[in-house]
């Protein structure tokens, strides 16, 4: 693969390869530490919502919905502006800063209003983060390396999730056993252990993390939509129809619980996933760094549509387990591939304008996709919906659909 003279550009004024790499272990502590707290949270919401709060899947699939649409409305404008400004940094500090002050408040939550409320909040702050650090990323590391540097990334963030996991995993042990639902408690005090590592991750990003000095170009650079190509405008109609079927992990969480898993159980799952996410997120990047991005993402969603079969079909609370653990490889393999393609596909002087829409057309058809799923499962007023295992199944298809569109797209 030829560097393209944009990545050339920018390793000029990189200057020495290690403060690239300075750059992707800063992101990657950040985000590592980020997960730490989020995850022992937010993995458990679901359940906190539903057995605490008695809140129908309906609405949690609203709540995600609207949380993951916040964000994406944010994420075009926060990439645009960080492409105008050249300066990636300070957006990203102050979408992380939002993030980890808005968590405490879950601790006093009562009601499904008070869970949005903060979801909203902390989706703000990744509203605001997400396309400056892709973009701070991308524009740190070459092209030849820059599947391995996502790949990285992601895997430094899913070990960071796997922690916060385990974290989450003692304390319930501790407070509530083999419990099968979650009780006030045990959550509140995982709330405020997770503020620890939030305000650390500032920290690390703050002390570490350098912005790249771009060299200013002579020509007019435009941040519409229509400016970033046909190519890259196909692809995200593409990844728009994956994600109408790829609604929010919290149904699965409901899934395990409904065929039987405890909270105990649930974090385990969770805890294989990430396990298995964070040692296959770097060796598949640095495949796609060989073998082509747009191979390991068909493969990777063809992989997901099986497993969301075998999600449907699943008779007992190990099948959605071992599932689960699967579904890390379908993770690995697409996500951090799917922002190095992004960048492959886009002059550089555009990439956070590209993460913005990128990261944004994914948010907003989360909100239809969580939606349809929480509907399909429970329904809507006296409508009963189709059962637990209708969401995965469109999901599947979806699925199906977009690899099949994929393989057709132009190199």
């Amino acid at each position: 693969m030829h560097t393209s003279p944009d990545v050339i550009e920018v390793e000029k004024a990189v200057g020495e390869p290690p403060r690239g790499m300075r750059n992707l272990w800063a992101v990657t502590l950040t985000s590592f530490l980020t997960d730490i707290s989020s995850e022992m949270i937010f993995n458990l919401l679901p359940l906190f919502l539903a057995n605490v709060l008695g809140v129908k899947t309906s609405v949690i699939g609203l709540i995600e919905g609207v949380a993951e649409t916040t964000s994406s409305l944010l994420k075009g404008y926060s990439g645009w502006l960080s492409d105008k400004l050249r300066a990636r940094k300070g957006l990203t500090v102050v979408g992380y800063s939002l993030s980890a002050l808005s968590k405490p408040f879950l601790y006093f939550a009562t009601a499904w209003s008070g869970v949005l409320a903060v979801r909203f909040a902390d989706r703000v702050g990744k509203g605001i983060r997400t396309a400056p650090r892709d973009a701070l990323i991308a524009d740190s590391i070459p092209e030849s390396k820059r599947g391995m540097a996502f790949g990285i990334h992601r895997a430094g963030d899913t070990l960071g999730a796997m922690t916060g996991m385990i974290i989450a995993l003692v304390v319930v042990l501790a407070m509530q056993s083999n419990a099968v639902s979650i009780a006030r408690e045990t959550f509140q005090t995982l709330v405020l252990i997770s503020i620890i590592p939030a305000v650390l991750a500032v920290a690390a990003l703050v002390v570490l993390a350098r912005d790249v000095p771009a060299k200013r170009s002579a020509d007019v650079v435009q941040h519409r939509l229509s400016d970033l190509g046909p190519h890259f405008r196909r692809f995200l109609l593409i990844v728009v129809l994956f994600t109408l079927g790829n609604s929010a992990d919290a149904f699965l969480v409901l899934r395990a619980q409904e065929r039987g898993l405890s909270v105990a159980g649930v974090l385990g799952m969770l805890i294989t996933f990430n396990l298995v996410y964070a040692l296959l997120s770097g060796p598949l990047g640095a495949l796609s760094d060989r073998v082509g991005r747009r191979r390991l993402i068909i493969g990777g969603w063809l992989a997901y549509a099986l497993i969301y079969l075998g999600f449907a079909a699943a008779a007992e609370a190990w099948h959605i387990w071992a599932l689960y653990g699967l579904y890390g490889v379908y993770y690995a393999a697409v996500e951090g591939t799917a922002k190095a393609m992004v960048a492959d596909i886009v002059p550089a002087q555009q990439r956070g304008t590209a993460y913005g829409y990128y990261n944004a057309a994914i948010g907003l058809s989360a909100l239809p996709a969580s939606l349809l799923a929480g509907v399909l499962w429970q329904g809507v007023g006296s409508w009963a919906g189709f059962g637990p295992a209708a969401p995965f199944l469109v999901g599947s298809l979806l699925a199906l659909a977009a690899a099949a569109l994929l393989a057709r797209l132009r190199k």
